[in-house]
């Protein structure tokens, strides 16, 4: 059996046509193939463990495929200069020195204004956003303790962080998605008052995930796969 984007058969057509270009020897057999090129960027040969399997992938969701290629910089034209005009010393009047004499000072009282303005909105912006950080506090399902046994009730998720930490946890396959904001949480600092965002980490996709949803880590297909975390 090949598996790719999806599980393909080598007794299929299209399996032996896989197996004849990318030169499978033996099956089963997991390939990364770069959807633009059709390069085979990495391989696997025989049973893999998923946690293995899991690490090994870490590089390819942290981008899409075009993120594997170099592209071309475009420079801009340069412009031809522009020619400076003249004004002869003749051709100033004293009306002329008058008018810019009133909008060099127009111009500093609007400068003065907006910057009066400026300062008192940041000073309000600034305490209203501390008000809201010493008030708000998320609330999430309380997070039970890694659950250990038989193997076919478990799956693992894979977790990075936005500091760049990659974390892993087993929790039971029946569990709510939910738990994983919560575990989430537990690994932030300030997790319990800032909103962040989880992202399942598909190569050349993502797929954000909904707190309010009910459903299980069985029934959501996230076991044993890769969640990203950014802050909102």
């Amino acid at each position: 059996m090949l598996l790719m984007a999806e599980e393909v058969y080598d007794d299929t057509s299209e399996g032996r046509k896989v197996c004849t270009y990318y030169k499978v020897d033996s099956i089963p057999a997991v390939l990364v193939i770069d959807p633009i090129t059709g390069q085979k960027m990495r391989s696997w040969f025989g049973m893999i463990h998923p946690d293995r399997l899991l690490e090994d992938l870490l590089p390819f969701m942290d981008g899409g495929p075009k993120d594997h290629h170099v592209t071309l910089s475009h420079k801009r034209p340069r412009e031809s200069p522009r020619p400076l005009s003249c004004k002869t010393q003749d051709e100033t009047n004293d009306e002329d020195v008058e008018v810019q004499k009133a909008l060099a000072a127009s111009l500093e009282e609007l400068h003065d204004s907006r910057e009066i303005h400026s300062k008192s909105d940041d000073v309000s912006n600034r305490d209203e956003e501390e008000e809201m950080a010493t008030t708000k506090k998320l609330s999430y399902p309380s997070l039970p303790e890694e659950p250990k046994g038989d193997r076919s009730l478990l799956c693992r998720v894979g977790v990075r962080l936005p500091d760049g930490r990659r974390l892993q946890r087993n929790f039971f396959r029946n569990d709510p998605i939910q738990l994983l904001w919560s575990f989430c949480s537990s690994q932030l600092e300030g997790g319990d008052a800032r909103a962040f965002r989880l992202t399942q980490a598909i190569p050349g996709a993502s797929k954000v995930l909904d707190f309010d949803s009910k459903l299980t880590f069985e029934e959501s297909g996230l076991a044993n796969s890769m969640i990203s975390v950014t802050w909102d």
